[in-house]
């Protein structure tokens, strides 16, 4: 697995970093945010997110400089720090919100191809058929290398950012204060658990935004300079979070809160629409598609590193760590591939297919995210590192906060499909002729059961609705 041809150089690894951040949700982050919160919240929620998202960026660059070998990244470090079960989970959960992101992606690519050839909407069978074919199409070029795709991902991340800088620049001149403080707090005035509401409602939507920005931590295997990993992605992130928060809120300069709120996916197209006319549109439909090809890229390229990662060291079945003749793990792209396959059918019975698939996504990895944490706080603690500890804390606090954020809903869905990878985590340890849990462990194998079958009941009698 050492072939230099695969060794990924600083330039490749910010490509990773910002090209998977910088997706589908970018084009469609206004509307998204709008949907439940008012300027006011908006701003709040960015805050919050930009204070977790730095600390935990910093966990990542902590960890991954003090434990270079820890090469799986974020699954590694909650097996290095709490055991083989909560590394399973990690492991699991962030692979969950890979593959589940890449639905999300596949989604919102018909819908801006519908743009363009109406007979696609992102919601209905020939979208299914059309997502199904690319989704092969792009696991075979994958297939063909690691380093091929990396470099494909960097000439991809270069194009998709032309349309989002002109976004920028073309609403910063349309921006109207007024506009922006109407109704700035959702009310006649200021009422603080009116605005926490609202400021909850953000949450998923901008952490779904900012997943991927471990990216490089996840391939650091394959990093030219370990060192290369830290700096990619805390400069993927300050990019990423700059550009995030200025086309949330020049679009609420550009248009009221309800209008944007009621605006069709991809969202930033038609507030351009609104200001330079039809081209807008145009112009950024064929921005999101380069997007989407790039974030469906480096999406499929981490969900096949993860299984091969812990299958290497038995934590996933051996199954998942075979390799072809270009390093590439074909038994995880494939299984993976069939996973997505699976789920595209979702499309065709949910109201709002791309927001089910990416509050999913967001949902399953508060568990990997949470344990690196957690990880931080204990590693800085028995090497008494006080600025890391301090670091690892407001992670720590910002991954539970999203927790609570996320709503009982999605974390009972999610819980069905944590439940289901304890079936997983059983084979493997049969493989290595270990017991499975400890009393602890299993303890929280039987909680996910329990809200596993909850969710199913829930699902069955209406309550819950997909």
């Amino acid at each position: 697995m050492e072939n230099k041809e695969n060794n990924l150089g600083i330039l490749a690894l910010i490509a990773l970093v910002i090209g998977s951040q910088i997706g589908g949700g970018v084009f469609n982050v206004a509307s998204d945010l709008a949907a439940g919160a008012n300027a006011g919240a908006i701003i709040i929620g960015w805050i919050i997110t930009g204070i977790g998202m730095i600390a935990l960026v910093f966990t990542f660059q902590n960890l991954t400089n003090k434990r270079p070998d820890l090469d799986g990244g974020i699954y590694s470090f909650a097996k290095a720090g709490f055991g083989s079960y909560f590394g399973f989970n990690s492991a699991w959960g962030y692979w969950l919100s890979v593959w589940l992101g890449n639905v999300a992606f596949l989604t919102l690519l018909f819908s801006a191809i519908g743009y363009f050839l109406p007979i696609f909407n992102g919601a209905n069978l020939v979208s299914v058929l059309g997502a199904s074919i690319f989704l092969w199409l792009l696991i075979f070029f994958i297939s063909r290398g690691i380093q091929t795709a990396a470099i494909m991902n960097i000439v991809v991340t270069i194009a998709k950012l032309i349309p989002i800088f002109l976004f920028i620049v073309i609403a910063l001149f349309a921006f109207h204060f007024h506009t922006f403080t109407l109704d700035f707090w959702g009310g006649t005035s200021f009422n603080l658990a009116n605005v926490m509401t609202q400021t909850k409602s953000t949450m998923l939507v901008t952490l779904w935004v900012f997943t991927g920005v471990e990216g490089a931590v996840v391939l650091s295997r394959r990093a030219r300079k370990k060192k290369d990993v830290g700096r990619a992605t805390v400069i993927g992130l300050m990019s990423t979070l700059t550009i995030y928060i200025l086309i949330s809120l020049l679009s609420l300069g550009v248009m009221t809160r309800g209008e944007l709120s009621s605006l069709k996916s991809p969202s930033m197209a038609y507030v351009l629409e609104s200001i330079v006319g039809p081209w807008g549109a145009m112009f950024i439909n064929l921005g999101l598609i380069i997007s989407l090809l790039g974030a469906l890229l480096g999406w499929t390229l981490f969900s096949a590193e993860i299984p091969y990662l812990a299958g290497k060291d038995g934590t996933f079945p051996k199954f998942f760590t075979k390799e072809n003749k270009h390093n590439v793990p074909t038994n995880s792209l494939i299984f993976t591939g069939l996973l997505i396959q699976i789920f595209l059918l979702t499309l065709l019975i949910s109201d709002k297919p791309y927001q089910f698939a990416f509050s999913m996504a967001s949902s399953t990895i508060l568990v990997p995210y949470l344990f690196s944490a957690l990880y931080q706080v204990k590693y800085s603690w028995q090497h008494k590192e006080t600025k890391q500890i301090i670091i690892g804390i407001i992670a720590s606090i910002y991954s539970f906060w999203i927790l609570y954020a996320a709503g009982v809903t999605y974390l009972l869905l999610t819980s069905i499909l944590y439940s289901l990878g304890t079936l997983i985590f059983l084979y493997a340890a049969k493989e290595k002729q270990q017991k499975a849990f400890k009393p602890f462990e299993l303890l929280w194998a039987c909680l996910f059961i329990l809200f596993a079958i909850i969710a199913i009941i829930m699902l069955a009698t209406g309550k819950i609705q997909i």
